[in-house]
């Protein structure tokens, strides 16, 4: 198994990424939320869940078919957490 991309939670069946970003404003979550549909798109591997209010999207990743989380999942979370401008910063 990789290791757990910062901020991120490995929980256990099925294989999930669990993951909480906070935003100030409404703006940046509906930004986050947009690039994360882009992101997405490009890689073709989607969240499981996502679920999010005003201020805040929590995004579970889940394996394929009930398997292993993979590689391909790691690199998302990656690519996710680089889209995340922390609340306040």
């Amino acid at each position: 198994m990789a290791d757990v991309p910062d901020g991120w939670e490995a929980r256990g069946k099925p294989p999930t990424l669990f993951r909480r970003f906070g935003f100030d404003r409404y703006s940046e979550t509906r930004a986050f939320l947009d690039a994360l549909a882009a992101l997405t798109e490009e890689t073709g591997i989607h969240p499981q869940n996502i679920n999010f209010g005003t201020t805040y999207v929590n995004l579970t990743l889940e394996a394929a078919a009930g398997g292993e989380l993979g590689a391909a999942d790691y690199a998302l979370a990656e690519r996710i957490n680089m889209l995340w401008k922390p609340a306040g910063s």
